[in-house]
């Protein structure tokens, strides 16, 4: 098929487009043939098209036209880019025209050669929404193309959300740190002052402090009686050692050995028999009994494990009171009379047990109570210390009082003890070993009890007994009667003679328990009266003439 268009030759007559068939292909002119003129309908869209701006009427761009000299005259070629008709009206073709296009299956028309590219102004709409038309499917759609300048924005946004995120985070951990310091500043400053206050070092508060709590409100303390025995001349020392827990004193309580108590049977004997005939648990549930106080566990320390004790400790210092002669006749004391004496030992056991010729027992005991202080400042107040201390004494000890618990109790005292919190009381009996008011109301009830506890519920009620019939056999008789009758009994001492009994009870609770006592005395019921009994009693007891003695 002859190329009926030859742009490249100027001198080459090109044939005219007559119209279009029925597939959308150009009929040309015939040679010879000239074609009718028909009237030409207004078609908007073939001006449109012959303007040759490039576009279709839907924004579509059309391909650049060849340059050809001869074609100034013709129309446009009337179809858009795609092949479709546009509307224009197309002419009559001449039947009987010689020059015919045989019936033949389409052929798309040959690309037409692009000619120079030419600068073209830029597109109205992106490469992108005119694929979407050409899809035919998103030809609406509006898809934001990535602009550098908005990147930059959101860059530049996001730099200065994360720069304020940052400073509002130092901000606020700025803020924490100034809430937590000040939480521990006022926490150090509440810590400190209460611990002045409890230790009573703030002036003008300590010691009223320390008195209201002496004087108001139940204590708690912990008790542990300690017996040395002297292996070489014979004879105990009994103390009793008191932690305060509540009022945080420590106390020294020094008990003579002709203090008057209870045996196993209700009979009465004195302390030092009891340590020798009644052993460790006897002796400690009558000093129970006699002082309403209950003691936690008890400490035999022989001499010989009190001087290993003290060089252990690494010696002690003791205001002596007296000179303590050597064993060795004809050299010097063994301790001198003095203050700040250091004693070893050998020294310290010596002076724990010395009794001067014709001096009382208070006196030795006082001796005893020193070096027990003076030992106490030395131990360690760490219960871990104090108890390897305890062991490597290697003695054996009492069951109710094992190495853990005795390390426990001595670095408690020691703490008092280091800080002068910490005093040696002696308890004052009588000729006959009972206890004087005095010695109730200021050993028994201040440092050993407060006010006597409530016994256990399977624990004898603890009847005081005073003599105040005139005979002596008045305290033996009504003695007898209460240990029979179950009750514990407590020696009181003699009294004045008085005409008739009175049983005493402190609160109404012990009323009938008082009733009761009286039933047993074989004493009126109209003698039971509240009162003030003895400090280590239940129920007192003072007998008058109306009782009789059996």
């Amino acid at each position: 098929m002859n190329d009926r268009q030859n742009p490249y030759d100027p001198y080459y007559q090109q044939p005219q487009i007559v119209g279009y068939d029925e597939y959308g292909q150009p009929v040309y002119q015939q040679p010879g043939q000239q074609q009718e003129q028909q009237p030409q309908q207004y078609d908007p869209y073939a001006q449109q098209g012959q303007q040759g701006y490039g576009y279709d009427p839907y924004g579509q761009q059309q391909p650049p036209q060849q340059y050809d000299p001869y074609a100034s005259q013709q129309q446009g070629y009337g179809y858009d880019g795609y092949g479709y008709d546009t509307g224009r009206q197309q002419a009559a073709v001449d039947a009987t025209a010689q020059w015919s296009i045989p019936q033949q299956a389409p052929a798309p028309a040959p690309a037409p050669q692009q000619p120079e590219q030419r600068p073209e102004p830029e597109p109205a709409v992106p490469e992108q929404r005119r694929a979407d038309r050409e899809d035919g499917v998103g030809q609406y759609s509006f898809t934001e193309e990535p602009d550098e300048d908005s990147e930059d924005v959101i860059d530049w946004l996001k730099f200065t959300e994360s720069r304020s995120e940052r400073r509002e985070e130092a901000r606020r951990r700025g803020r924490n740190r100034m809430v937590a310091l000040v939480v521990v500043v006022a926490l150090v400053v509440v810590g400190g002052v209460g611990y002045l206050w409890s230790a009573g070092k703030i002036p003008g508060l300590g010691d009223s402090g320390k008195k209201d709590t002496a004087t108001t409100g139940s204590q708690q303390r912990d008790v542990i009686v300690v017996h040395l025995h002297n292996t070489k001349k014979g004879g105990t020392s009994t103390a009793l050692l008191v932690d305060n827990v509540t009022t945080k004193q420590g106390t020294t309580v020094l008990l003579p050995n002709s203090l008057a108590v209870s045996d196993d049977e209700g009979n009465t004997t004195t302390l030092g028999k009891s340590v020798d005939d009644d052993g460790s648990t006897g002796t400690r549930e009558s000093i129970d009994t006699l002082l309403g106080t209950r003691i936690s566990g008890t400490w035999r320390l022989d001499t010989p494990y009190l001087e290993n004790l003290v060089d252990l400790v690494g010696n002690i210092e003791v205001d002596t009171d007296t000179d303590v002669p050597d064993t060795k006749k004809g050299v010097s004391p063994l301790v001198k009379k003095g203050e700040a004496q250091t004693l070893s030992g050998q020294m310290a056991v010596a002076y724990a047990t010395y009794k001067g010729p014709g001096e009382a027992e208070a006196k030795q005991l006082m001796r005893f109570g020193q070096v027990m202080r003076g030992v106490l400042r030395k131990i360690s107040d760490d219960p871990k210390a104090a108890t390897i201390t305890v062991q490597t004494l290697a003695q054996i000890l009492d069951p109710s009082l094992p190495e853990k618990d005795l390390g426990a109790s001595l670095a408690k005292l020691a703490e008092h003890a280091k800080i002068g919190d910490y005093k040696t009381a002696l308890l004052p009996v009588q000729a006959d070993g009972t206890l004087t008011d005095a010695a109730t109301e200021s050993v028994v009830k201040d440092i050993l009890g407060g006010t006597v506890k409530a016994p256990d519920q399977d624990a004898p009620v603890r009847v005081g007994v005073r003599n105040g019939t005139g005979n002596a056999g008045g305290t033996e008789s009504a003695r007898i009667e209460l240990v029979n009758g179950g009750y514990a009994f407590v020696g009181g001492g003699n009294t004045g003679t008085k005409a008739l009994s009175e049983v005493l009870y402190r609160d109404a609770a012990d009323k009938e328990k008082a009733t009761q006592v009286a039933k047993t005395l074989s004493l009126s019921v109209s003698a039971v009266k509240q009162g003030k009994p003895a400090a280590n009693a239940d129920v007192s007891v003072v007998l008058g003439q109306d009782y009789k003695i059996k």
